[in-house]
C-alpha cells in the first residue's frame, strides 16, 4: 500500500460533488427562508440560484481545493487549517452567492445581500464539518480503489 501525502484529483472531484449536494440543499433552504420572510416566497428563484451556483461553485471549489493542496503544509489535516481554508472558501462563495442572487433576482438589493449574509453562517458551519468529515477518510484510499477497478495507476 502506497503512502500518500497530497489528495488526488478524484478525491478532490468527489469532495466537491459531495459539497455541492450539501451547499445546494442549504442554498434551496435559504433563499426560499428569506425570500418568505420578504414577502416574496419564490421556489423559482431558490432552483434557480442553486442551479447556477452547482455548476459554477463546483468548478471554483475544484480550483480552490487544488491551491490548498499547497498551502500550509506543516498544518495538513489540522483543525487550524481546516479553519482557515474555510475561511478563504466562504469569501470566495459569499461573493459568488451575492453576484449570482443578485443576478437571478434582477436587483443586487436586499434579498441578494441577506441570501448571502444568511449563506456565510450557515455554509461556514457546514463546510467546516465537510472537511472534518473527509479527513478522516485517508489519502489514497479513493485512489487504490479506482487503481484496483481499472488495474492502472492514477
Amino acid at each position: 500500500m502506497t503512502t500518500y501525502k497530497k489528495e488526488s484529483h478524484i478525491r478532490s472531484l468527489l469532495k466537491g460533488i459531495s459539497w455541492r449536494i450539501v451547499a445546494t440543499v442549504d442554498t434551496i433552504l435559504v433563499v426560499l427562508l428569506v425570500t418568505c420572510l420578504m414577502g416574496s416566497c419564490s421556489l423559482e428563484f431558490a432552483f434557480s440560484i442553486a442551479f447556477i451556483e452547482f455548476f459554477l461553485k463546483l468548478a471554483v471549489y475544484y480550483i480552490h481545493e487544488r491551491v490548498w493542496q499547497n498551502l500550509l503544509e506543516k498544518l495538513r489535516g489540522t483543525q487550524k487549517r481546516t479553519l482557515y481554508k474555510s475561511i478563504s472558501w466562504r469569501l470566495i462563495a459569499t461573493s459568488m452567492t451575492f453576484i449570482i442572487s443578485g443576478t437571478i433576482l434582477d436587483t443586487f438589493g436586499e434579498i441578494a445581500l441577506y441570501i448571502a449574509i444568511t449563506e456565510l453562517f450557515t455554509k461556514f458551519a457546514f463546510y467546516y464539518i465537510h472537511e472534518r468529515i473527509w479527513l478522516k477518510l485517508p489519502l489514497g484510499r479513493i485512489r487504490d480503489y479506482f487503481y484496483n477497478a481499472i488495474g492502472k495507476k492514477i
